[in-house]
């Protein structure tokens, strides 16, 4: 046997994940470097780890043993690592967070003071829908949670961290007639919204249930990313937050339509179980937040306060 640290982790992100490409966006690789990475450790074994299924990837009975053997091998890798700083009088140890799509705007430049200051922590950041957020805090699969909206059956802690803005947009070529009221511009004006159980579609939806209105959804698309480009391309207008949008406005590819009601506010907040224990890395986190979250404000996201 020949296999890798690194064969080791990224087959078990297969495993956790049942598909190449979700892994490979997981680990920041491309699809044909896991792939490559998957056969290679495959070729080790006289029996298979993974199959296929039509198009969908299943892991065997014993690639799912091998699997579990692969994760105590990383642990005790880590745990390695977290001694050896712990030696050296550094903090240590991992911190799980499990953030909604749109929050990939926001947590990065609240971590990243942290950990540059603390190497012996190692970070893992799951971007994914609000359901999965939410079960993955319930199950103690992290130790925080960046959500919008607070969950109503959870017992939980938070820090919050800024205001969320979500205003109506649409591309810079689509000319929306000055004369539409707002709720022809709601009902005559195609709407591509989120995926059921999206805090920004619970959020439009409501907005349209408040004003009484029957709107017109032209699509319904999975991340904000998807929304965004449909809308640039002309395919209809939608809600959305702010702060996903900054570039594509300076580029003049959005435009903010002034609606009265709008935007509406929510908050980014950071939130843990609080029958969680935390670990020494994930207090210090909290510790690091309380002390620097309004310069980081200040610093990274003082441009929000002109609209």
């Amino acid at each position: 046997m020949n296999y890798t640290l690194h064969q080791l982790h990224i087959f078990l992100k297969i495993t956790e994940l049942q598909s190449i490409t979700k892994a490979s966006e997981a680990l920041h690789l491309t699809q044909p470097a896991v792939s490559i990475q998957l056969k290679n450790f495959q070729d080790q074994f006289p029996i298979p780890l993974t199959e296929v299924v039509g198009r969908q990837l299943y892991v065997t009975d014993f690639g799912m043993e091998i699997a579990n053997a692969a994760e105590k091998i990383l642990n005790e890798v880590y745990a390695i690592n977290y001694k050896t700083h712990a030696y050296k009088g550094q903090l240590s140890g991992r911190l799980k967070i499990s953030i909604v799509s749109t929050g990939k705007y926001v947590m990065p430049y609240f971590l990243s003071g942290f950990i540059q200051q603390n190497e012996g922590v190692d970070l893992t950041m799951d971007v994914t829908n609000k359901s999965s957020v939410l079960e993955s805090l319930e199950l103690n699969e992290v130790d925080f949670a960046l959500v919008s909206v607070l969950p109503r059956k959870l017992k939980v802690n938070k820090i919050a961290l800024m205001e969320n803005k979500l205003f109506y947009v649409s591309s810079s070529k689509l000319e929306i007639k000055k004369s539409l009221t707002k709720k022809k511009l709601f009902e005559e004006t195609p709407l591509i919204f989120r995926e059921q159980g999206s805090a920004t579609r619970n959020a439009m939806e409501s907005f349209i249930a408040r004003n009484n209105y029957s709107a017109r959804k032209k699509m319904e698309l999975t991340s904000n990313e998807a929304v965004k480009q449909a809308v640039i391309s002309g395919l209809g207008c939608s809600i959305m937050p702010l702060i996903g949008i900054r570039n594509e406005l300076s580029n003049k590819d959005l435009q903010i339509i002034p609606v009265k009601g709008l935007p509406l506010s929510t908050e980014w907040n950071l939130i843990w179980l609080k029958s969680k224990k935390l670990s020494p890395a994930a207090l210090a986190y909290i510790e690091f937040l309380n002390k620097e979250k309004a310069q980081i404000i200040d610093a990274k996201f003082s441009w929000i306060n002109a609209f």
